[in-house]
């Protein structure tokens, strides 16, 4: 068994009437791209690639920023699929995971409702509001126009 995994080959069907080294190299950096898209990687799948996996598990979220939550899903290595149900006011938000996944999925939500919570603690004042009440410092600040000799210059 272990020779199998170490042994994958892979076949391709190439139609030309002259094959050169570039035409070839061109098909395998091809091919290469292809075989790296289809790879299973963490993040938003369609619902027929994650029922391949196993039973899907549904969590409902009314949450508006949900689309926030890629990159922690990726982070737990998490598969997952938002669906929108707009029939309902305010609109909810149904996650399909694979349900081997559950642990990790309570753990990226927790980091998720941390990190929305932790960024409306904060509230970061404004930039725009700090520049301009520094402009109104500015504006409303004497200025001395006053000129003094021993100031600098040459006295003669």
């Amino acid at each position: 068994m272990q020779e199998d995994l170490h042994n994958k080959s892979v076949v391709l069907t190439i139609k030309a009437t002259k094959l050169t080294a570039k035409g070839l190299a061109k098909v395998m950096q091809l091919a290469w791209r292809q075989m790296q898209k289809s790879r299973d990687r963490p993040g938003k799948q369609s619902l027929k690639q994650l029922s391949k996996g196993g039973p899907l598990s549904e969590v409902e979220i009314t949450n508006e920023n949900i689309k926030a939550f890629d990159p922690v899903a990726r982070k737990y290595g998490i598969h997952y699929k938002l669906v929108q149900d707009k029939a309902s006011e305010p609109p909810v938000w149904h996650v399909f995971f694979r349900a081997k996944e559950a642990d990790s999925m309570t753990a990226a939500f927790k980091e998720f409702s941390n990190r929305i919570l932790n960024a409306k603690d904060k509230d970061k004042p404004s930039v725009r509001e700090t520049m301009r009440s520094f402009r109104e410092k500015i504006a409303h600040a004497v200025r001395d126009i006053t000129k003094h000799k021993h100031r600098g210059g040459l006295e003669l």
